[in-house]
C-alpha cells in the first residue's frame, strides 16, 4: 500500500496498511480496557487474547480494496489511530455507494484523549475518504461510550441500529 505522511505540529498522521498493525497492539489494549471500564458487567476476554482476535481481524480487514490505517505518533511513540474498512455497496435498506467505510477501531491513548487526537484522526479519515470518492461511513460504539457518541454525533453522525446481545460467557443472566 503506499504510504503517506502528514504533519500537524510535533503530530504526525501516517497513512499505511499491513505493514502498521503490529504497532497497533498497545492502542488496541488501551482500547479494550477502556471498554471494560465504560460497560462493565460482561465477560471480556484477556488482553493478550483479545488482540489475537483483533490483529486476525485487521489482517484480513487491510485486504479489502481502499482500507487504510491511519496512525498518530508524537516523536515517533504511536499515540491514537483509526483502521477504516472499505466495504462493497450498496447497503440493502439505505441508499448508498457502491463502496462503504467502516471505521472499525479509533483508538486513542489514554494520555493524550481530550487532546483533539480522535478529531485529527476523524478529520484525516474523512479527507481519505473524499480522495476515494466514498461518502459512505459508519462507526459503532458501545452503548455505554457516550463520549463516543457525543463525538460522532457533533460530526453529523447519526445512530441508526442498536444492536442487542446474549453472551454465553457472562456471569450475569437476565
Amino acid at each position: 500500500m503506499s504510504q503517506a505522511s502528514y504533519s500537524y505540529g510535533d503530530i504526525t498522521l501516517r497513512k499505511g496498511g499491513a505493514e502498521l498493525i503490529d504497532r497497533l497492539e498497545p492502542l488496541w489494549l488501551a482500547l479494550h480496557q477502556h471498554h471494560q471500564s465504560v460497560q462493565p458487567g460482561f465477560a471480556y476476554f484477556s488482553d493478550e487474547r483479545s488482540w489475537e482476535l483483533r490483529r486476525s481481524c485487521y489482517r484480513r480487514w487491510i485486504r479489502e480494496e481502499g482500507s487504510f490505517i491511519l496512525l498518530a505518533a508524537r516523536h515517533d511513540r504511536a499515540i491514537g489511530y483509526a483502521f477504516v474498512e472499505i466495504q462493497s455497496g450498496p447497503d440493502d435498506t439505505w441508499v448508498t455507494g457502491s463502496r462503504v467505510a467502516e471505521l472499525q477501531t479509533l483508538s486513542v491513548a489514554p494520555a493524550e484523549r481530550g487532546n483533539g487526537i480522535g478529531t485529527l484522526l476523524l478529520d484525516e479519515v474523512d479527507n481519505e475518504l473524499k480522495r476515494l470518492g466514498i461518502g459512505d461511513l459508519l462507526i459503532g460504539t458501545l452503548a455505554a461510550n457516550s463520549g463516543a457518541q457525543r463525538l460522532y454525533e457533533r460530526r453529523g453522525l447519526r445512530p441508526v441500529l442498536i444492536h442487542y446481545a446474549r453472551f454465553s460467557a457472562d456471569t450475569e443472566k437476565h
